[in-house]
């Protein structure tokens, strides 16, 4: 028996900078990724993608294939298992079937999954997936989204379709002052710099699975369902994850992986592509949205309406909610959105970080930009007169809304009571240069999780719960977290996360990870600092507490949970080229406790900059003729890099403390996407005069716009 340690006082380490847990084996190397492990006869599988955009498999070669060197199998439509599809999983959500692999002879996209040849090596299976002859049966097909599609609907996804109240027509034309613009955004992806990848392997009818993704508990919970297997008979382990940005889910290398694995018999790895991702793996669907707002002479909003289009696939129903930014930001007595859909053959949509808010606080934010140009009022304090008391569609209090908090500590930072209102007056040399701002927002949610944490024989802590770092500095937040819930360092904490056999807990997305975790390890730690007698004996083994959110979730009183921030940036425009530049960027915001300063400034400035590139950049173009993209990869899909982000960007944030809130933190990892393109739009507008309501801000647009020249 160990005698455990007299209660400790240690300050806690919140609001204190610290290193990543990780972080050194990070730089070193030793951290394990995807596909990292190394496995005893591991086979390699190589998916083989349609090019044909709609139509139906009429034979696949597979024989000169399967003569190849090193090729142990091939897997298609007319050989693999059976999987199960009609279920409803997490969160409620039905599996989208492009992960339900093999399973019919109907293509409903290019790049939709055909085959997977399993080989010895990689290159052994790609070059067999190379060689692979297909023949389909081509049929007509339909990738062009436009506003005046017939065949568009509304559509529920993970809220309301549509909301309304008021009567928006009588309070327009009512307004004194009135805006009604079309905005769109393209189609956008991922882009994280690991590719998707999983290892299966079958151990005595026990399905183990290493991979990359978001949520082991999510990834073992459907392929527990898609192989009609008992929970015990799934484990799924995810080490570390080089970025997700939403797409890292269930996707077909996870699902292939598992079949091929039965299949031969070995420990079986699918990696994807580069190019495979942008067909397989999701994306954020290009939107058109319309704006109407009227407000009276002295600025306050009448009427708002928000309106998205967006698009999926023949196969699946991904809304991308865009129009639901304006069912938290601004009220008025007539208030309507409506978020759309239509069936393209396309691949399928999915979430990407910030999804809905992103595109959707481009449109909004732009448009109050446009509204506070007509009506003569200065764009800050045009927000603050319509900053709400309760939710616009719920009539809800909000738990905390602190947006003007951000703004006004924005505008003293940044120098706004300086700026000239006028656009397009302000030059050096070449340059106009011109100032903008958004407002940002994201829901601050929380999912049911469990945790364990152990106070172990040799005075030190660990703690176990089914977490995952995609790079946002997970490891290191629980870590803090725990420490201060037992009232010790942090140096005495170790924290393990990344394995389903843990317990279920919430995913790494939609903001909630560190939310939801973390009230689970605090609730687990919290309970065992309580039951440590001071100088009394522990176990060999230690005592270990285990904890379950559930309940206590679900006995959260309704309100509105939001972080809140407000966008500031600075552009200069090149009148001969129309190359825009981000000069200097500052956001502010509201996010709750901050766990780490450092690791909470490195996600919010990695969103605002994601934000630079959504405004400048990034632009998957569909060719109407194959279906296809036009450069499916890196090399021609532009992302901001070093040389396109401002050595002068920051992000800091202001106190939000809610004290009915049993943890008071929020997610950070979204909102500082928020209202950034629309923030550096804005600034384009102040610099040259002219408006661009369609994303990226090309050169060759900016110089067709027209405007102040040289």
């Amino acid at each position: 028996m160990t005698v455990a340690p007299q209660r400790p006082v240690a300050p806690s380490p919140f609001g204190t900078a610290h290193t990543r847990v990780e972080g050194r084996d990070k730089v070193t190397g030793a951290a394990r990724y995807g596909g990292d492990i190394p496995f005893v006869g591991l086979a390699h599988g190589m998916f083989v993608l349609s090019t044909v955009a709609r139509g139906r498999i009429v034979s696949l070669d597979t024989a000169p294939v399967l003569a190849m060197p090193g090729v142990l199998a091939v897997l298609h439509h007319g050989n693999a298992p059976r999987l199960t599809s009609d279920y409803v999983g997490m969160m409620g959500v039905r599996p989208d079937p492009t992960a339900v692999v093999f399973q019919h002879d109907r293509v409903p996209h290019a790049g939709w999954p055909v085959a997977l040849v399993v080989a010895e090596t990689p290159e052994q299976a790609r070059a067999a997936a190379d060689a692979l002859a297909v023949t389909y049966e081509e049929e007509p097909h339909d990738v062009t989204l436009s506003a005046d599609r017939p065949d568009a609907y509304a559509a529920e996804g993970h809220m309301p379709g549509v909301t309304e109240k008021g009567d928006l027509e009588a309070e327009l034309a009512a307004s004194a002052h009135v805006v009604d613009e079309e905005y769109t955004t393209p189609e956008e992806h991922h882009a994280m710099m690991e590719p998707h990848v999983a290892t299966a392997w079958w151990d005595g009818g026990r399905l183990d699975l290493v991979d990359s993704d978001q949520g082991v508990t999510w990834v073992a919970d459907e392929l527990t369902r898609m192989f009609s297997l008992d929970p015990s008979a799934v484990r799924v382990r995810s080490e570390h994850v080089g970025g997700g940005f939403g797409s890292k889910g269930v996707r077909p290398p996870q699902v292939a992986a598992a079949m091929a694995a039965a299949e031969v018999g070995r420990p079986v790895r699918v990696t994807l592509t580069r190019r495979q991702m942008f067909s397989v793996t999701g994306y954020r669907s290009p939107t058109v949205q319309r704006v109407r707002l009227g407000a009276g002479p002295d600025g306050r909003l009448r009427a708002l309406e928000h309106t998205s289009l967006s698009q999926t696939s023949t196969v699946f129903e991904f809304v991308e909610p865009s129009a639901g930014v304006a069912r938290t930001m601004y009220d008025a007595p007539a208030h309507r959105t409506e978020n759309s859909v239509v069936r393209l053959d396309v691949p399928s949509p999915t979430w990407m970080r910030a999804p809905g808010e992103a595109p959707g606080s481009f449109a909004l934010e732009c448009a109050f930009d446009e509204l506070a140009e007509r009506s003569g009022i200065d764009p800050i304090e045009l927000r603050l007169r319509n900053d709400p008391k309760t939710g616009p569609v719920s009539g809800l209090p909000f738990a905390t809304r602190n947006v003007a908090a951000c703004f006004r500590e924005g505008a003293r930072r940044f120098g706004w009571d300086a700026r000239d209102p006028r656009p397009g007056v302000r030059r050096d040399g070449r340059w106009l240069i011109g100032t903008g701002t958004a407002a940002a927002s994201f829901f601050a949610g929380a999912l049911p999780s469990t945790a364990a944490v152990t106070a172990e024989a040799d005075g030190t802590f660990t703690v176990r719960i089914s977490a995952s770092d995609i790079g946002t500095g997970a490891r290191t937040a629980l870590t803090l977290i725990a420490a201060d819930a037992l009232h010790v360092p942090a140096k005495r904490v170790r924290v393990h996360i990344g394995d389903s056999d843990f317990g279920p807990a919430g995913i790494a997305g939609g903001s909630m990870g560190t939310r939801s975790w973390g009230w689970a390890v605090a609730a687990a730690a919290g309970e065992l600092r309580e039951r440590l007698v001071p100088g009394g004996e522990l176990p060999p083994e230690g005592i270990t507490v285990r904890s379950d959110t559930t309940q206590a979730i679900a006995a959260l009183a309704a309100k509105e949970r939001h972080s809140w921030g407000a966008q500031f940036a600075e552009v200069a425009v090149d009148v001969t080229t129309g190359e825009v530049r981000v000069r200097r960027m500052l956001g502010v915001f509201a996010a709750g406790r901050i766990v780490n300063p450092l690791t909470a400034r490195n996600q919010l400035v990695g969103g605002m900059i994601w934000g630079i590139s959504m405004a400048l950049h990034e632009e998957a173009v569909r060719d109407a003729a194959s279906g296809a993209l036009y450069g499916g990869d890196l090399a021609g899909y532009h992302v901001a890099t070093h040389a396109d982000v401002p050595a002068d960007i920051d992000a800091v944030w202001v106190d939000d403390h809610d004290p009915e809130d049993p943890v008071n933190i929020k997610g950070i990892g979204e909102v500082g996407i928020v209202g950034a393109a629309a923030a550096v739009a804005n600034a384009v507008w102040h610099a040259t005069g002219v408006r661009h309501r369609g994303l990226p801000i090309r050169p060759d647009r900016v110089l067709r716009a027209g405007g102040p020249h040289a």
